[in-house]
């Protein structure tokens, strides 16, 4: 039995789309805090909340492998993650397959300890286990194309930063055939787009499909965050994001030229300007 923490999310619900056409529709049970949530997902359904143990070892009985998907609640994500894990030992789950964050190792992003906790866990825990250090979703920039259509911009605080993201089908697709496939026990894989772009790059493709000229505004970090404050989101989430863009211009946090994903794939991650399209038709 296959099963999927997270499983109403955004990636969870791509991997179980991907598992059910790869045929493993009767194998796969997902697990979520809200049950109620997980009626369109067409599979068996348990609860399972990162902070209640009891859940968790409820949730797992009779599971081989686990996609264990990182809780978005950053700060509590290392307890969480624990939990899940000490659970998971405690049924006789045989692996768990962990989404981390490109270069956790030796990342200078902020988000990076956590998954460093979790992946010292995990090595310890007497369980096979598989690491995908995912990078960015290109949809992290491309949701919010609306916004730089409507304001004439894109902006943010990137510089000259390279981004080598994927789509969420793109890393959904590669941990369903992590999760199907034999070959993967105790590997960590360095996951990331086979594009390397700038916010330029992103401004100058949105200028070229939508026939508009829609350039890129680089903003200093507390601008860039009072934008994001403007949007909508809540300071800390927005000076959060602001800070990862500065990361991203002095560091290249986001940059990785190894084409891991493409390679586990065995076809190119979605390109920009595919990323692009989509999200512009569902505007």
């Amino acid at each position: 039995m296959i099963a999927i923490t997270g499983a109403t999310g955004q990636l969870g619900r791509h991997v179980i789309e991907w598992l059910v056409q790869a045929g493993k529709q009767q194998e796969i049970v997902a697990l979520v805090r809200s049950p109620e949530k997980a009626a369109s997902l067409g599979v068996a359904v348990r609860e399972a909340d990162y902070d209640r143990p009891d859940t968790l070892t409820r949730a797992l009985v009779g599971v081989d492998v686990l996609l264990l998907i990182s809780s978005n609640e950053i700060g509590q994500r290392a307890a969480q993650h624990r939990n899940v894990i000490a659970a998971a030992k405690a049924q006789g789950v045989r692996r768990i397959v962990y989404t981390s964050l490109l270069h956790a190792d030796r990342s200078v992003l902020n988000l990076a300890e956590e998954h460093r906790d979790t992946e010292a866990v995990l090595r310890t825990s007497g369980l096979s286990y598989t690491i995908l250090r995912n990078g960015w979703y290109t949809e992290n920039y491309t949701d919010s194309l609306g916004s730089a259509l409507e304001h004439g911009a894109v902006v943010g605080s990137a510089g000259n930063g390279r981004i080598s993201s994927a789509m969420r089908t793109d890393y959904a697709e590669a941990a369903a055939k992590v999760l199907t496939h034999d070959g993967f026990d105790n590997k960590t894989l360095e996951l990331a787009g086979d594009e390397s772009w700038t916010l330029s790059d992103l401004a100058a493709e949105v200028s070229r499909q939508t026939g508009r000229d829609i350039p890129y505004r680089d903003l200093p970090e507390a601008d860039y965050a009072a934008v994001l404050q403007q949007a909508g989101l809540p300071k800390p989430v927005a000076d959060m994001i602001a800070h990862w863009d500065v990361q991203v211009a002095h560091d290249n946090a986001l940059l990785d030229d190894q084409h891991g994903l493409s390679k586990l794939l065995g076809h190119p991650s979605t390109s920009l300007a595919d990323a692009v399209k989509a999200a512009l038709a569902h505007r």
